[in-house]
């Protein structure tokens, strides 16, 4: 059965998701995915049966309050995306209408609405946290009928067996224990500070580090995709060797912002596992 996407992030784990699982730990209690954007990897692992249960979170208040109407109540969730997608053939100003109300009000279903329908997925934030990416004239977004049919089949696969939390990820996952597994997607370095920051929130990478190190010393188990390459372009240089990760690279196929740009280029993700998950 194919697994639901609700959200579709650019740069989602949904098509490596079945590389990435082949290096997840057995006997898993608790999953925390704490960048969780579309959590694609917790909806495969929940489709396969990897965890028992799980710990979806984000330090972006919408977009866990987008996950936690999804899981919650998908009907009126899909019936407010329905009217969202349909009110745009009437007036082709209503995304910069809804952009501007999400960043006011900061509604979930808003905050989907604009995923989905802008450039190629690419969520944008500025300094000030609003959201600023542009609608993609090429197409509608996702579809209503295939929309009600993915928020349905997330949430029967996460209903009863989810906890939804906001914040920093290292108070999200503070009680993870060596039982528990963790999957971090964080944003490249690149992408997070700097002139080409794209999200909501800084990530310095020696706070990913602190965190890391906070990790290993509670015996938690972790994989982690981080740093990597587009073409020529370098998204920041490989964790330090004290941490004891192993480090494997993943193709992830051409870059979808490169062909923005007019580039045919292949995205190499570095994918990294602790020790106790390398040796689990």
């Amino acid at each position: 059965m194919a697994i639901p996407h609700p959200i579709p992030y650019q740069g989602s784990k949904r098509r490596l998701a079945p590389l990435i699982a082949r290096h997840f730990p057995a006997n898993v209690r608790v999953m925390h995915e704490p960048f969780a954007g579309s959590a694609a990897m917790t909806l495969y692992a929940a489709q396969h049966g990897l965890a028992q249960r799980f710990v979806i979170a984000d330090s972006l208040p919408a977009l866990i309050g987008l996950w936690r109407a999804i899981i919650e109540h998908p009907a009126a969730t899909a019936a407010r995306y329905r009217r969202l997608w349909q009110e745009q053939s009437a007036d082709a100003a209503h995304f910069e209408q809804v952009r501007a109300r999400f960043n006011h009000e900061g509604d979930p279903v808003e905050l989907l609405y604009l995923v989905c329908r802008c450039v190629k997925n690419a969520v944008r934030f500025n300094r000030r946290g609003e959201f600023t990416q542009s609608a993609d004239r090429r197409r509608t977004g996702m579809h209503p009928d295939r929309m009600q049919a993915a928020i349905e089949g997330a949430s029967k696969l996460l209903r009863g067996r989810m906890e939804l939390r906001i914040g920093d990820w290292r108070e999200t996952s503070a009680d993870a224990g060596p039982d528990d597994f963790i999957y971090l997607d964080p944003p490249y370095l690149g992408t997070s500070i700097g002139r080409d920051r794209r999200y909501h929130r800084q990530l310095p990478r020696e706070s990913l580090i602190d965190g890391l190190e906070q990790l290993r010393r509670r015996g938690v188990r972790f994989t982690l995709s981080y740093d990597g390459s587009t073409g020529t372009k370098v998204y920041g240089p490989p964790l330090p060797a004290h941490l004891g990760l192993s480090r494997l690279q993943l193709d992830a196929g051409r870059s979808a912002q490169a062909t923005l740009s007019g580039r045919n280029e292949t995205t190499i993700e570095s994918f990294y596992l602790s020790p106790q998950s390398a040796t689990a």
